[in-house]
């Protein structure tokens, strides 16, 4: 009995892994649950005004005495967000540091991702076990390590001021430079490993050609390695630039009490000033500043219905 129906349960299983709609439900479904419907009650919160009271925002909808149903939507924490200098510095800054950030990881991480695709096979695993190696401690002690070597006694000072470079320690942290550093530090691998993988994936036939074709290396990398690594680069550049918008620990511990970016401030707004509408307001417009580029990404990836009609 028992075995019959195991039997029918693999069999039922085996039916669903066939059927398109169950693979693609699974997925979709996830994806429903822990993120639509969360971003939605975001969204219900962001049109509220803030009460003191427990929860700390006035209801959308409610129950009039006579039975109506009272529906009052609230503007002001959009107003006040892009209106007040305080909100749209920490917006600005955010992009600002995130784009630098970005470009920086990209400069560097494609000449290390590169190298290793020209290493020899035996070495390539040691060189990314060397890039991954990070990941294996926390990154709050990663981010730790940073204060120790910037500060006015850290490691870097000291070598300056030995050599006889400078006169007196630099202020290296609590600033933008120390921001920039932290989310290059941190973010480099996820723009080393898209571009390593795609540079695995070009044919080295296309180079052989290019050369007995009288082409330059250089003019080889730049016509030929870089364009088929485009996706990539923009992989690379989609995985540093959305997470080091909604930053927090690394401005929180490397930036001071100057430096804002949304993280930081959505967590103020949350805990310090118990706003909970502007801070989901700000969590909306930041979510849209990552949609927007990524969705015109993909349509421009997408081929042209009517070139190939």
């Amino acid at each position: 009995m028992i075995s019959k129906l195991s039997h029918k349960i693999i069999h039922f299983w085996q039916l669903l892994q066939h059927d398109r709609r169950f693979v693609t439900a699974v997925p979709f479904g996830w994806l429903g649950l822990f993120f639509l419907v969360p971003f939605l009650i975001i969204i219900k919160i962001s049109f509220s005004q803030t009460r003191i009271a427990i929860p700390p925002f006035q209801p959308l909808w409610q129950w009039a005495k006579d039975g109506q149903l009272r529906i009052q939507i609230y503007f002001q924490a959009y107003a006040k967000l892009f209106t007040d200098p305080f909100y749209v510095e920490a917006l600005l800054n955010s992009l600002l540091l995130a784009a630098i950030a970005t470009l920086i990881c990209l400069g560097v991480g494609y000449m290390m991702a590169y190298a290793i695709s020209r290493a020899q096979p035996r070495w390539r695993t040691i060189l990314m076990l060397l890039i991954i190696l990070p990941f294996w401690t926390s990154y709050l002690i990663r981010v730790y390590a940073w204060i120790g070597l910037l500060n006015t006694q850290g490691i870097f000072n000291k070598i300056l001021l030995t050599f006889g470079w400078i006169d007196a320690p630099l202020l290296l942290i609590y600033n933008s430079f120390s921001v920039t550093l932290g989310l290059v530090y941190c973010y480099l691998p996820f723009m080393i490993l898209p571009i390593y993988a795609t540079l695995l994936k070009i044919n080295p036939v296309y180079l052989e050609a290019a050369y007995d074709l009288g082409c330059r290396p250089w003019r080889a990398f730049w016509t030929l390695t870089v364009p088929l690594s485009m996706p990539g680069i923009i992989a690379g550049c989609i995985l540093v630039f959305i997470p080091t918008v909604g930053e927090y620990v690394i401005p929180e511990l490397l930036g001071g009490s100057k430096s804002l970016m949304l993280g930081r401030v959505i967590w103020m707004e949350f805990f310090n000033n118990r706003d909970w509408p502007m801070a989901c307001a700000l969590t909306v417009v930041m979510l849209t500043i990552f949609v927007i580029p990524v969705i015109m990404i993909q349509r421009a990836q997408l081929p042209n219905e009517e070139y190939h009609s």
